[in-house]
């Protein structure tokens, strides 16, 4: 690798803000960090709404959404950057949907990458706007499925050769054996709680599985998400709650409401038999839960929303319709009682598991910004056109 490598600006929510794009963003930099063996050069500016400050030390701005100030020095620190690299969902910049990261990405003048964490099927006008106007004023657009390839070739109007499909990364603590917590079977779900996460499905689903011998554990894991708790406190998580009573379902459903950091997450998710995405969706192009439950060589149910249709269809899980319990629960149970069905679906996580660790995401878009600032390849021996999609 050349000696100084380009140096990367991160754009995104990243912790201590709670939620997936943070997460992501984050990871994505330790991927680089990894593959680079150097921390150096990788600097972050953190998107907010309102000022948190106590940022790791590499968070090199807070961008406050909203003030125009911010904005300006927002780019001042992003073009001390080679390249920069855009983490794009609707609901993380300021204005409606959004649309301000398309002031910021007009005001950095280095070479730009976005990645979209959302490509929707039926977008409003201004939605459309800014995703075909995002993909025009940078150099390269991520997709992170298949499934949001297509949409953005065919539904959009976007320069086709700026496009590629790189997958959502996974921790490589994920890989390794099944860490056994006690003799019972668990299921698991994680993630931020709030609506449309299909958990009252997911609970339901449980009434049928009273009678298996061992008594299965599900766990629910996950916080409130912050949104809703500011709007309703925990009554909806309280609802779930009130919700397993009423069906009987305190010795199978269990509810851990820690927000845990990266690695005492994958400690938990190496511990289930199988993962449940019980999620409403009928349009999600990405899920990071998705990957990393797959990472993990884990069995998965999920609903057939178009991620897991493409992810789980080479065998390494089984989708369901949405909204049936019934559907779940006879999933569930086929996985839970027959080991051949449990290992197959594992045996068929673990093959595609090492492309999708963080060190190697990392790597494919490492090659990108390396020929945006034409410094050649990241690689010693580079494969030409193998990183490309």
């Amino acid at each position: 690798m050349p000696s100084t490598p380009p140096t990367v600006g991160f754009v995104g929510t990243y912790p201590p803000t709670k939620c997936g794009i943070a997460t992501f963003t984050a990871s994505l930099r330790r991927g680089f960090v990894e593959e680079r063996e150097s921390n150096e050069g990788l600097g972050v500016v953190s998107l907010v709404d309102s000022p948190i400050g106590g940022h790791p030390p590499e968070v090199v701005h807070e961008h406050l959404n909203g003030d125009r100030s911010s904005l300006e020095r927002s780019v001042a620190a992003l073009d001390r950057h080679d390249v920069v690299l855009f983490q794009h969902e609707y609901g993380i910049y300021g204005g409606p949907d959004g649309i301000e990261i398309l002031d910021l990405v007009s005001g950095v003048t280095s070479p730009k990458i976005v990645t979209f964490h959302t490509v929707l099927n039926h977008p409003t006008p201004p939605q459309r706007l800014i995703t075909e106007t995002l993909v025009d004023r940078t150099d390269e657009a991520i997709v992170m499925s298949g499934v949001g390839l297509g949409r953005l070739l065919d539904l959009y109007d976007v320069d086709h050769s700026k496009v590629r499909m790189i997958p959502h990364g996974a921790a490589t603590s994920l890989i390794g054996p099944r860490l056994r917590p006690g003799p019972r079977p668990m299921i698991l779900t994680w993630g931020l709680i709030g609506p449309g996460k299909g958990l009252e499905a997911a609970i339901d689903s449980c009434v049928a599985l009273k009678d298996l011998d061992p008594l299965p554990r599900y766990v629910i894991l996950g916080a409130t998400h912050p949104k809703v708790r500011a709007a309703q406190g925990d009554v909806y998580l309280e609802g779930l709650i009130a919700r397993v009573h009423a069906h009987g379902l305190d010795e199978i459903v269990e509810f851990d409401r820690r927000y845990l950091d990266s690695e005492a997450l994958n400690a938990v998710v190496r511990q289930a038999d199988v993962v449940l995405l019980p999620y409403e969706s009928t349009e999600q192009a990405t899920s990071g839960v998705l990957v990393e439950a797959v990472a993990a060589g884990k069995p998965v149910v999920a609903t057939e929303f178009p991620h897991a249709v493409e992810l789980l269809a080479a065998g390494a899980g089984t989708v369901v319709p949405h909204s049936d319990p019934d559907a779940m629960a006879a999933a569930l149970r086929l996985i839970l009682t027959d080991t051949r069905v449990a290992i197959r679906m594992g045996e068929m996580a673990r093959l595609v598991s090492p492309s999708l660790a963080w060190p190697a995401v990392a790597l494919r878009y490492d090659e990108m910004a390396y020929e945006l600032v034409g410094a050649g390849s990241p690689l010693i021996d580079p494969p030409g056109s193998a990183l490309r999609d």
